[in-house]
Formats: structure tokens, sequence, C-alpha cells
């Protein structure tokens, strides 16, 4: 994967590629963001739903490569149009949620209310501007940050690693002055530079129960990623401490903590993030929401097996 920091770095960057007619995927929000593309798609949306996804495809007809620039939704987008075109896509991301760093990618069912994806993005570089996220508000700075250390702390699961090590401590650390002071650029970069680490660790290691549960209430509410991270966490992180001790206490080192659950609940607290009732999620679907989380495959993945009626609990415990 070629990395380069620095939004100047684009236009060298498809020249050394040989791609001539990109097409920018993006949101309005970063509709004119200064890149040189033939053609602009901005009608990215939370959760990349499938007929965003659609309409981006057929948008790429006429281009030889992608640009996906924005937070994990358009980033997923641009590589589910990867997938479908063969293209190769430049991704720079905007927010810390290191989608960038697989293949796979997430869409939303919106009709079914349910998360749905694939695989095979063919993602060939990766430009990295903390200048994009300057303006990033503090619940999106709070809960991609969280998702990024989601990445990290499952990654130690399958035991010592030095980039979700790196990763974890870079949030503990400069989460609080990002959230305090958007405009502090060298927090900025310093998450950016955490995610750059999560995202390879996510991408060597996988996801687990954590991210399962994020994903599913996700898939069928349509809430924030990033905000059912920073919730699903930490009852996911106690949950799998009597397996995997070593992991979590390697994730609080790094943190700088003997509590690892605590302190994401206090990182998560920055962006108000406290408990499932706050994101509209209603109590009594939670035995539903618990049936589909034990089908996903990061819940399946678990080292710790986890039944329908132990999820349902886990749930319970931060609604």
């Amino acid at each position: 994967m070629i990395v380069r920091w620095g939004i100047a770095e684009v236009g060298p960057l498809l020249g050394e590629l040989g791609i001539e007619r990109p097409l920018l995927v993006t949101s309005v929000r970063f509709g004119d963001v200064a890149v040189p593309v033939a053609r602009r798609f901005t009608s990215v949306r939370r959760h990349s739903p499938i007929d965003v996804v659609a309409a981006a495809t057929e948008a790429a007809a006429d281009a030889d490569g992608l640009i996906a620039l924005g937070g994990g939704s358009a980033i997923d987008t641009g590589k589910a149009v990867s997938a479908a075109t063969g293209l190769r896509l430049v991704a720079v991301p905007t927010t810390y949620s290191g989608a960038e760093w697989t293949e796979y990618y997430g869409m939303r069912d919106e009709v079914r209310g349910a998360k749905t994806g694939g695989s095979g993005a063919n993602t060939v570089a990766i430009v990295y501007e903390p200048g994009l996220t300057l303006d990033l508000s503090r619940e999106e700075t709070v809960g991609t940050a969280l998702n990024a250390l989601a990445h990290c702390a499952e990654a130690l699961y399958a035991g010592p690693h030095e980039d979700a090590r790196t990763g974890a401590a870079l949030i503990s650390a400069w989460l609080p002055g990002a959230a305090a002071n958007g405009g502090d650029l060298d927090a900025r970069t310093r998450l950016l530079e955490a995610a750059f680490h999560a995202g390879r660790a996510l991408a060597e290691r996988g996801l687990f129960l954590g991210h399962a549960l994020a994903q599913a209430l996700g898939g069928r509410y349509g809430a924030s990623h990033g905000a059912l991270n920073t919730l699903c966490l930490p009852p996911a992180l106690r949950f799998n401490e009597p397996v995997v001790p070593d992991a979590i206490e390697a994730l609080g080192a790094a943190m700088g903590t003997e509590d690892a659950a605590s302190r994401v609940e206090e990182l998560g607290r920055l962006g108000g993030f406290e408990r499932l009732r706050d994101l509209d999620i209603p109590e009594e679907e939670l035995d539903q929401v618990a049936a589909d989380v034990a089908k996903r495959p990061g819940a399946r993945a678990n080292p710790r097996p986890a039944s329908v009626e132990e999820i349902a609990a886990l749930l319970r415990s931060i609604w």
C-alpha cells in the first residue's frame, strides 16, 4: 500500500499510477475539495446505502480510477464501486475509522434494516491530510477515534501487535485534546497517525464481538457506527477478559490504565456517548438484535463464544 501525507500529493500520485480520469466519491460536505478529477459523485450517505453504491457505480462508467474522500461511509462506498468495477482506488480518509486499510466494505439495506457488504476492493494508495479533519464535530471525532481504538483492542486478542499498541496509545493520549479543541492540528495529526496504525492492525487481525454488536445495531437503526462502537467495546472487553486477559492487560498498558474498559468509557463520554437509549435504540427489540449479532462473522470468530442470551445481556448492560 502506498501511503502519502498531504492533499497536494494526490495529483502526483495519480500521475504515478497512470490514472487520468478519476471519479471522486464523496459527500456534499467535501464536494468542492481541490483534487484533480474528471467527475464528482457527491451523494455518499451514512452506512453506504446499497442504492447510493449503485448510483456511484453507474457514475464510474467512464472513469479509469477512483478517489474516495471522506469518512468510513465514503471509503466503503468507494471500495464497493472498486470491487464492482475493478477500478483502482485512492483513499483520502477524513475521519479515524481505518476503513481504507481493508478490501472489505459495509453497506446498508435500508429497506430491510440490515447491514450487508462484500470484499474485493482494489485500494492501491492512501493519502492522509490532517487539515481535512479540523471541522469534524466532537461527536464524529470521538466516535471515529473510538472505532479505531476498537480495531486496536480486537487485534490484540490474537496476541501482541505493535500497530495495535501504538494506535491505542496515541488515541488515549491525544483524543482528549482534539475533543477539547477541534482546531488543534497537532492532536488531529496524531489521531490520523493512530488511525494509520489501527487500520493496519484491522487489516491483519479482523473484527470480533464489539464490532458485531455495533454492526447489527447500525444496520437495524442507522445510528452512527462510531457511537455504537464506543458503547459496545467496553462490555465486549469485559466479556472477553476471562479468556484473553493478556490482551486486555496489553490494551490497558498502552492507554496508561489498569482498567481498559473504564478508560474506553471515559473517552466515550468526551463525545457524549453513554447509553444505547440516547441513540433511540428501543429496549424491547434488544433480543432481536442479539439474534442478529450472533449470526455475524465477528461474533462467531470471537475468542469467547457468546450465546444469544449472553449477547442480549450485554446489550441491556449498555441500554
